[in-house]
C-alpha cells in the first residue's frame, strides 16, 4: 500500500472542500487507485482535523474495559470499522477489527494488556517457602473470571440473536406466508 504525505492528503482534502471534484475526481486526478481512499481522508479531516491525516507515531494504549466497550459496541450495532473508530476518537479503523477478530477467536482476556519483555529468572533458595495466595485473592480472581465470561456469553447472545433476526428476514418462507396469506384473504 503507498504511503501519501500530510501535504498530499491535505491538497486533496483542501480541493474537495473548495468545491473542486467529489471523491472520484479527485482519486482520478491525483492517480489514487480508490476513491474510498480519499473520503476516508476527508472524514477523518472533517473529525479530526490536521491530525486525522497525519501517520500517528505513537503507540497508544488503550484500557481493557475501553477495547471491551468499543467490540460490544461494534457486535450490537450495524455500523463500520470506520464510522465505530471516528465515533470513539480512534484514527486506526484496523485496529478495532483486529481486536474484534481476537475477541471472536479467543475471547474477553485476548483484549487484556499483555506483559512486556523477558521474564525474571530469580536464584530461588531452599530455605525461603513459597508464597502461597490467599484464599481472597484467588476468589477475587475466580469471580473477575467469571463476570468476563458472563460479559463474552452477553455479547455473544446478542449477536446471536441480530444474527438469527436478520436471516429470518430474509427467508423465503416468511416471503411464502406473506404472499399466500395476502391470496387467501378474500377481500381482493
Amino acid at each position: 500500500m503507498a504511503k501519501y504525505s500530510f501535504e498530499f492528503k491535505k491538497q486533496i482534502v483542501t480541493d474537495y472542500q473548495n468545491g473542486k471534484g467529489g471523491y472520484c475526481f479527485l482519486a482520478e486526478k491525483y492517480h489514487i487507485k480508490n476513491n474510498e481512499q480519499v473520503r476516508k481522508w476527508i472524514k477523518a479531516y472533517q473529525t479530526f482535523g490536521d491530525e486525522g491525516l497525519m501517520r500517528s507515531r505513537k503507540n497508544e494504549s488503550y484500557s481493557f474495559e475501553f477495547k471491551l466497550h468499543v467490540v460490544e459496541l461494534y457486535l450490537t450495532t450495524e455500523i463500520s470499522y470506520q464510522e465505530l473508530a471516528l465515533s470513539v476518537g480512534i484514527n486506526n479503523p484496523p485496529l478495532i477489527a483486529k481486536w474484534v477478530n481476537d475477541f471472536r477467536i479467543a475471547g474477553p482476556d485476548v483484549l487484556r494488556p499483555k506483559r512486556k519483555g523477558r521474564r525474571r529468572t530469580v536464584d530461588k533458595s531452599k530455605d525461603i517457602t513459597p508464597d502461597i495466595p490467599t484464599t481472597s485473592n484467588v476468589n477475587t480472581e475466580y469471580i473477575k473470571q467469571l463476570e468476563d465470561e458472563l460479559l463474552k456469553l452477553k455479547i455473544e447472545n446478542a449477536y446471536l440473536k441480530e444474527l438469527r433476526r436478520l436471516r429470518l428476514e430474509g427467508t423465503p418462507q416468511n416471503k411464502k406466508r406473506e404472499s399466500s396469506t395476502a391470496s387467501e384473504d378474500p377481500s381482493n
